[in-house]
């Protein structure tokens, strides 16, 4: 689920590419007043959907981009309190990270910090990997309009990610994150310096921040917990593209041994094969039909021991050879 505020400024992009709105919302099911109360919760592959339709009716590419130009931290509501309470950068995006399921319950943020350089990752889980490019580059943009927000409009990353093909036209990319933005990347995200997140937020209050924290850690125990699959399925979507994707690593880091590891998941019907085929699936969904990477390339970053492991493995769960679905695809979504 995702608070209504993912909606800022739907209806007046909408309108400012000759969209009715409203007419948008009733065909996806949604009440209007979720253009008005932001605090609605409303199912992600929704608003998806109706962000992915709205693009495609209107021919705009870049429409997810156009509803994140102006987004503020109030648009995050309550998440919206501690992050600029928080003494630096660096620690508002760990706030960011550990409270976006306040915000939304299917974006997931991964912050990695090396050699000088941090990167942070983004993942949408979602039932209609197709549906999601016009929402990645919403939340790409966001993120980048957060961390412009305490660093100043002259700020720009080293880079800014997006797994997904150039648009036509990506003039408003550049002009919103400057020439750094790279698509048909690994991943979609943000690339910066270590030394970005070192700077003070300008009247923070570490006081005031702690009570934040404590109230939202209260939202977040009022919260229906995630199943242990559900759990064990986000630390698949991290650990597969390095290569490290095994019950024993995923048993080491939720702190049980491979048995009960295997016995929690039978418990609830969704063995650990079957939660990797679900991320498999969906990524090779998404991915695969721009047609633009190595396959041996796609089979290593799945997981997979070599390309033939991986056509055998794409035979059984789409019923044809890799080269057979492509062609049967669809134009990618605008």
């Amino acid at each position: 689920m995702i608070r209504s505020a993912a909606l800022t400024d739907f209806a007046a992009v909408a309108r400012s590419v000759g969209v009715d709105p409203i007419r948008m919302l009733d065909a996806a099911g949604l009440d209007r007043s979720c253009l008005i109360d932001p605090e609605i919760r409303i199912p992600g592959d929704t608003v998806r959907g109706l962000i992915a339709s709205t693009a495609r009716l209107s021919g705009i590419e870049d429409f997810g981009l156009r509803m994140a130009e102006n987004r503020s931290l109030s648009n995050l509501g309550p998440l919206g309190l501690v992050v600029k309470e928080e003494p630096t950068l660096r620690e508002a995006l760990h706030a960011v990270v550990r409270y976006m399921r306040l915000h939304n319950e299917s974006l997931l943020l991964r912050i990695e910090e090396a050699d000088g350089r941090v990167t942070i990752h983004q993942q949408l889980i979602t039932a209609q990997p197709n549906q999601i490019r016009q929402s990645v580059e919403l939340g790409v943009g966001v993120l980048f309009r957060i961390m412009q927000l305490f660093l100043g409009t002259d700020w720009k990353p080293l880079y800014v990610c997006f797994v997904h093909t150039a648009p036509a036209d990506f003039t408003r990319h550049r002009r919103l994150f400057g020439p750094v933005v790279q698509f048909d990347a690994d991943f979609d995200g943000i690339v910066c310096r270590s030394e970005d997140l070192d700077m003070p937020i300008r009247d923070s209050d570490p006081v005031l921040a702690q009570y934040a924290r404590a109230y939202l850690d209260s939202l977040l125990a009022a919260k229906k917990e995630n199943t242990f699959a559900d759990k064990v399925r986000e630390l698949v979507v991290v650990l597969l593209p390095a290569g490290q994707c095994t019950t024993a690593r995923v048993a080491q880091h939720m702190n049980v041994d491979r048995r009960t590891l295997h016995r929690h998941l039978a418990a609830e019907g969704r063995p650990f094969t079957s939660l990797v085929d679900e991320v498999r699936s969906e990524w090779v969904m998404r991915h695969l039909p721009a047609g633009n990477r190595a396959l041996s390339d796609i089979a290593e970053f799945l997981g997979f021991s070599g390309l033939s492991s991986f056509s055998r493995w794409f035979r059984t769960h789409f019923g044809c050879s890799v080269t057979q679905w492509r062609a049967n695809q669809q134009a990618p979504e605008g």
